[in-house]
């Protein structure tokens, strides 16, 4: 399903399922760190019932499984929901995925104790969505905003390979990062208070084939280029990495996290 957003690549239109199988193939990749800072807050545990907006291929709820939470995973995107399925069956894990979105998902009042967001909230209509979620989490329940990134003036494999997606869709609105607390859009801001939040370094260990895997299913190559594109820019960046990265190394990320709760 395409998007469009004008906020977005300057409203170039994207469609996560066209990247489901790299996606699910190469975007697991969040350290153990960036889990251990969700369940050392006491969130997504045992006795909890967590609702995954974006959920894309299940990567949060499949990695937070074993700390005992029961999870729902939505998403606008067949492709993405039909991949993490398959995956939770692999691993044997009951997840319900729910195929809506976001600003159309509806359960009944105060039926989850925490709602995550995960490197997907600046796509929702914050204004329709910001109600909704206050009324689906319980009195005490906590909204859980995450975002992780390269750094691109930091890191410069990750700076090579970014020039060379913007050479192909410089339209493309994510380069550039730089760390910077998570933005809490006002509409939200009428329903919840930011109660905490965080932001730290981590190094994410890659291949040069699960680096070029993981920049191929970003959303300014896999979800918006034509095949030819895709297919030119593949050969470039096969031919960068060969002769700047060594076979193994780490990218420089940042993380955030925001927890609000429930005005």
């Amino acid at each position: 399903m395409d998007i469009t957003n004008r906020q977005i690549d300057g409203g170039k239109a994207f469609d996560w399922g066209r990247t489901s199988e790299d996606y699910a193939k190469f975007r697991d990749i969040y350290p153990q760190e960036f889990y251990d800072k969700i369940v050392s807050r006491g969130l997504c545990t045992k006795g909890q019932r967590v609702l995954d907006l974006g959920t894309g291929t299940g990567v949060l709820p499949r990695n937070l499984y074993r700390y005992g939470a029961r999870w729902t995973g939505c998403d606008i995107s067949e492709n993405q929901i039909k991949q993490a399925r398959l995956l939770a069956e692999q691993s044997r894990m009951d997840i319900e995925f729910m195929t809506v979105p976001t600003e159309n998902i509806e359960f009944p009042d105060e039926s989850f104790d925490v709602i995550t967001a995960c490197q997907c909230f600046w796509y929702f209509d914050h204004e329709r969505v910001a109600p909704q979620l206050a009324r689906m989490l319980k009195c005490s329940g906590k909204l859980l905003i995450l975002y992780m990134a390269w750094l691109p003036f930091e890191d410069d494999i990750a700076r090579r390979s970014e020039e060379l997606v913007l050479k192909y869709n410089p339209e493309w609105s994510g380069a550039g990062e730089t760390r910077k607390p998570i933005n809490i859009p006002d509409p939200i801001n009428r329903y919840f208070e930011l109660a905490d939040h965080e932001e730290y370094d981590l190094c994410v260990h890659f291949t040069r084939e699960s680096w070029h895997g993981r920049i191929r299913a970003c959303r300014g190559i896999g979800a918006s280029l034509s095949e030819g594109e895709i297919a030119s820019w593949e050969k470039e960046h096969t031919e960068l990495l060969r002769r700047i990265a060594p076979e193994k190394f780490g990218i420089l990320h940042y993380a955030a996290l925001a927890v609000l709760n429930k005005k």
